[in-house]
Parts: structure tokens; sequence; C-alpha cells
């Protein structure tokens, strides 16, 4: 093919892509489905596509891009925080989901090397679509938005490992000649990374003087080490995720994970193209009845495990709930691990058709899942129950030393640390409600007045006599529930002061007309405040300096703690 065709080709791609993509978004579906229809469009059925081996080589780019980002995301301070709630739900999550899909895919009677693949691609979700669709919603910094964000690290780190794993697949030979030959490599990839972490900080502040720079290294720096790394014997995946894991410890990384993030974007596109033009139709009746089992047991089993245990780790069956739904669907790793297996020869091409299939499926169910799941919640909560384990030890701390408080305050997160420390200093009397069973257990130790419980769940709110309370405080920025909290409050014939948080300007005037004495909205309060300042102080530096105090203290109490800012977000 001449290069005017191949450019002319790609243009077509791109072009489609971008059709399919504008359609999805239309009918407000993950634009990833988009991507992979548009490879089917202009491969089987249309036949544009006839140079898949130059679409291979963009699509291979891609995964290397988005690995090289995995590793540089992955510094060690991310894994410290993860938390062992995540680590223990991430990994038994992913081996429950990877042995029990293995079984499904050994009835559907596929062989038991396909089966592996296959089960364990079934086991992870999809970062780039969870986050997503979390941060569209405002749930990153709830709970179960925290507990999702975890799984899916611990669920990147296991793909690390399985990489790694791939990578020794190719040897043959007697067991001890294997098992020796496999143990130089990871030896030279251990010396590889020591000799890049040791010799990168000496020439990381030269090398950022320039923001061209940074990103011509960045990227020379990601296709080396892969090269390094598949001459040792290993895949180009495994060499661009360790090229990412030594640049994740530099002051720069943010920088550069910017920087290669639109490189990323463009070629994985063209990944996601090219598996839907590799997808195989001559057969198609055969794995569709598997394409569905598969995504019913992604949709609907895989979550349960995840509801499960949870609830095992003393969760409310709303926060086990939402986060479960978060993770419904399969990840582009999977689809990642599903054609290294087909490129060594493991699992037949129409396997991969297949997983493609069930990604689209559970892709789009996850994405509903996500957006409806606080409503369908109510209808489901009696059915949830059953793995909800009930630990007084967790959730019913905090004794009740007056028949009614002058506060009670739901959700202690950052803005809850300065309320809390508020009403100590003011001497009220208060109780703290919050469905985090690990910050009850902290405030426990503290003798703070707390109480384990859902907002949402109407017994709750029975039980706190809210119409008697002098203030009522919610930092739970959810509409819906701030609604229920001041209706309540109002059906109790209170007369309370009731101050919520809210993220969206149509939210807080809402809340103000059902009742709310104050809404607040943290992106708008720190403008506020800084103009207050203005005003008050003008230009007295000796005043500004004493609030840098003040602040910087305020900063390191709340680092001890393990408080968080959340990203900033794009401006709009």
């Amino acid at each position: 093919m001449s290069g005017s065709e191949l450019f002319i080709e790609i243009s077509v791609v791109l072009i489609s892509a971008w059709f399919m993509a504008t359609l999805l978004r239309l009918f407000r579906q993950p634009v990833i489905i988009g991507y992979i229809l548009t490879g089917v469009i202009v491969g089987p059925l249309l036949g544009v596509v006839t140079s898949s081996d130059t679409l291979a080589i963009f699509s291979k780019l891609g995964v290397a891009f988005l690995l090289f980002i995995v590793g540089i995301n992955l510094n060690l301070r991310l894994i410290r925080d993860i938390g062992v709630v995540s680590l223990i739900v991430g990994f038994v999550q992913v081996v429950l989901t990877a042995l029990l899909g293995t079984g499904i895919c050994l009835l559907l009677g596929f062989s038991l090397v396909p089966s592996l693949y296959v089960g364990l691609g079934l086991a992870f979700s999809s970062t780039i679509i969870v986050l997503k669709l979390l941060s569209d919603k405002h749930d990153l910094e709830t709970l179960h938005g925290r507990l999702a964000t975890g799984v899916l690290l611990v669920q990147d780190l296991v793909v690390i490992v399985v990489l790694v794993a791939f990578g020794t697949l190719t040897e043959q030979g007697a067991v001890a000649d294997v098992a020796a030959k496999t143990l130089f490599k990871i030896l030279g990839l251990g010396m590889l990374f020591l000799i890049a972490h040791k010799t990168f900080p000496k020439v990381e502040r030269f090398i950022a003087r320039s923001q061209e720079y940074l990103f011509v290294f960045s990227i020379g720096w990601c296709f080396a080490m892969a090269a390094l790394v598949q001459y040792l014997g290993f895949s180009l995946e495994i060499g661009a995720l360790l090229a990412g894991v030594v640049l994740s410890v530099s002051p720069f990384h943010y920088e550069i994970s910017a920087k290669v993030k639109t490189l990323r974007d463009f070629f994985l596109i063209l990944f996601f193209v090219f598996l839907g033009s590799e997808m195989v139709f001559s057969n198609v009746s055969s794995y569709v009845l598997p394409a569905l089992v598969l995504s019913a047991f992604v949709l609907l089993v895989k979550p349960l495990i995840i509801i499960i245990l949870l609830g095992l780790l003393g969760y409310s069956k709303k926060t086990s709930f939402l986060t479960a739904i978060s993770l419904a669907q399969i990840s582009e790793f999977s689809l990642i691990i599903l054609s290294i297996g087909v490129g060594f020869g493991h699992v037949p091409a129409d396997l991969l058709s297949l997983t493609t299939l069930v990604g689209i499926i559970t892709i789009a169910g996850s994405a509903y899942f996500i957006k409806f799941g606080t409503s369908a919640f109510p209808f489901l909560a009696r059915f949830l129950a059953l793995f909800e384990r009930k630990r007084k030890t967790r959730e019913h701390h905090g004794m009740k030393k007056f028949e009614s408080y002058e506060v009670v305050m739901f959700g202690y997160n950052r803005i809850g640390f300065d309320l809390l420390n508020a009403l100590k200093r003011a001497g009220a009397r208060y109780l703290l409600v919050d469905y985090n069973p690990d910050t009850i257990v902290a405030l426990t130790k503290e003798s703070i007045e707390c109480k384990y419980g859902d907002a949402t769940d109407p017994e709750l709110l029975n039980q706190l006599n809210l119409g008697r309370a002098k203030m009522v405080i919610s930092t739970i920025p959810d509409p819906d529930t701030n609604l229920l909290i001041i209706n309540k409050v109002h059906a109790e014939g209170g007369s309370a002061i009731i101050i919520v948080v809210a993220h969206q300007i149509e939210d807080a005037l809402k809340l103000y007309d059902e009742g709310a004495t104050y809404v607040l909205m943290p992106h708008f309060l720190g403008g506020k405040h800084i103009a207050t300042m203005i005003e008050n102080y003008q230009f007295d530096v000796s005043k500004f300096l004493r609030e840098q105090v003040q602040h910087v203290e305020h900063l390191r109490v709340r680092k001890k703690l393990g408080h968080q800012h959340p990203p900033a977000e794009k401006h709009r």
C-alpha cells in the first residue's frame, strides 16, 4: 500500500471514529464503545481497512503509552494509601472472579488455557470508564468512590504481575531450564530498574528545564526501556510499564503524564478500532450465547462478590452496592490480555471477538448502573440486607448520653473535620453520623459522640430526633440525601438551622427552595474567603503572613490525618 492510500485509510478511520463517538455521546454512552463499533464497521462490514498490520502497530503504541502512564501513576504513596480494605477486596475479588469465570468458560465448552485467559480478563474493571463516570457524578470523593478507586489500583498491580508472568510463557524446554531462564530475566529486569531508578534523579533537573525536551525525553525513554526489556525476553508492554514506574518517583511525573496522555488517547483510539476490525463474524452465532452468559456474569455475579466481601468487612449495604456496581464491567486490560494470548497462539481469534463483545455489553451496562444506582438502591435494599454483616463493634459506636442532641452532623470528611472542631470549641452537644466503619472506629477512640449509619436510612433518621435539634449539618454533597434530611426535619416540626453541601448551582437553589438555611458550595467558598481577606487586610503583608502560618499548621495537621485535597477540575 502506498503512503497516500495509507493516509486516506487512517483518515477514514479517524473520521468514522469521530462520527461514532459523537453518536455515542448524544446517547450518553461511553465513547470507547463507539471506537470498537468503528472498527467493526470499517473492518468486517465495509472492508475499508485493508492494512491491518499498520493499524496493529499503532494499536501496540496505544497499549504501550497506556501502560507507561499507569506506571507513572503507580508511585509508592498511592500504594501505601490503598488501605487494607481495598487491598483485600481487590485481590480476593480478582482471584474469585477469575476462578469462577474460568469455570463458566469450561462449562461453555472452551478448552482450559483459553478459559484461563478469558476468566482472568473478566476479573478486571476499567479504570478509564469507572473514573470518568464517577467523576461525572462527582462521586470520586465519596466512600464508595474511594473504595472503587482503591480496588482499581489493586487490579492495576495484579495486571503488572500478570504481564510479567506472560513474558515467561514463550519459554520451552525442561522445567529447571525454564525456571533458570525466567529467574535470570527477572533479575535482569530488576537490575535494569535499579540502574534507571538511581540514574534518572541525577539528570531529571536538566531534562525538565525545557517542556519540549521533557516531552521528547519521555517518549524516547518509554521506547528505549520497552526495547531493552523486549531484548531480555519480556513483552514491550512490560518495558513501557517499567519505564513509567521509574519516572513515578520524579517530581515532574504529573507533567510527563499530562503530556503523554494526548498521544495515549490517540493511539488507544486506534487500538479499540483495531479490536473491532479484527472481530470475526463468520461464526458469530456460535459465541453470541457465551457472550451473553459471560456478560451476565460480569454485570451480576462480579458485583455480588464485591458486595459480599465489603459486607463481611463491615460496610453498609448501600456502600457495598454502589462500590460493586461501579466495577461491573471488563477492562481495557482484559482485551490486552486476550490479544497477547492470541499473539502467543494460546487463544483463538474468535475468543478475542467474544471478549470484545462482552466488553461492549458490560461497559454500556455499567454506565447505566453507575448513573441510576442510587435511585435503584431502595428497591434492592431488602435483598442486599442479606449480605450486610451486623457488627455492633463497628456499626453502633457511641453511647446516647442525651435524649436529643443540639447538633446532628452527617458525614465526617474534609469539611466535617473543621466543623467538628468548631462544635467542640463551642461546647455543643453533638452527634456525628457517618457510614464509614473505619471512621467510626477512629472517632470512638477519640471519645467523640458518633453513630454508624446511612443518612438515607429512614429507620436511622427516626432514631435521631432531628425535630429537637438546634442545628442539622450535612457534609454529604448528594442533593437527594440532603432533601431527605431537610424534609425529615420539617416533618418532625423542627426549626433547626439546616446547613447542607452542594456542588451544582441548580442543586443549591433547589435546596434553598426546600428549606435549607445555608448551602455550602466548597468550590465557591475559597474565592469568597480570599475576597474577604483582601477587603480586610488590603496591602498589610503581616496579616497575610499570619494567615499563612495558621494555614501551614492546619495543612500539616490534615496531612498527618491522611486527608487529601480533591484533584483540580478542568476549567469550564
